[in-house]
């Protein structure tokens, strides 16, 4: 059940990492997820027992560290983004 959960909305990213790539000059990073569907992340987090408990005890505080948690999920998954995007044959 977890994990068809975590399918559905990827927020779980799956990425690969070949060091044979990288020196005949390709990208060794690969991204193998789908970009999240960020609209149901602050949900997500709702549901999940550990972030639950301190919506249930800290609500005031809760509100920002989800947010707080979004934002850093996005750049973790833009950087992501980036690193697959890197051009490894080019030149310096």
């Amino acid at each position: 059940m977890l994990f068809s959960r975590l399918d559905i909305i990827y927020y779980w990213h799956l990425w690969r990492y070949n060091p044979a790539l990288e020196a005949e000059g390709k990208n060794p990073f690969q991204l193998d997820s789908k970009e999240p569907n960020w609209a149901d992340f602050q949900g997500f987090l709702k549901g999940e027992v550990r972030y639950a408990s301190v919506m249930k005890q800290y609500p005031a505080e809760a509100e920002e560290l989800f947010k707080a948690a979004e934002e850093n999920a996005k750049w973790r998954y833009n950087s992501y983004k980036r690193l697959a995007k890197e051009n490894w044959g080019a030149a310096e």
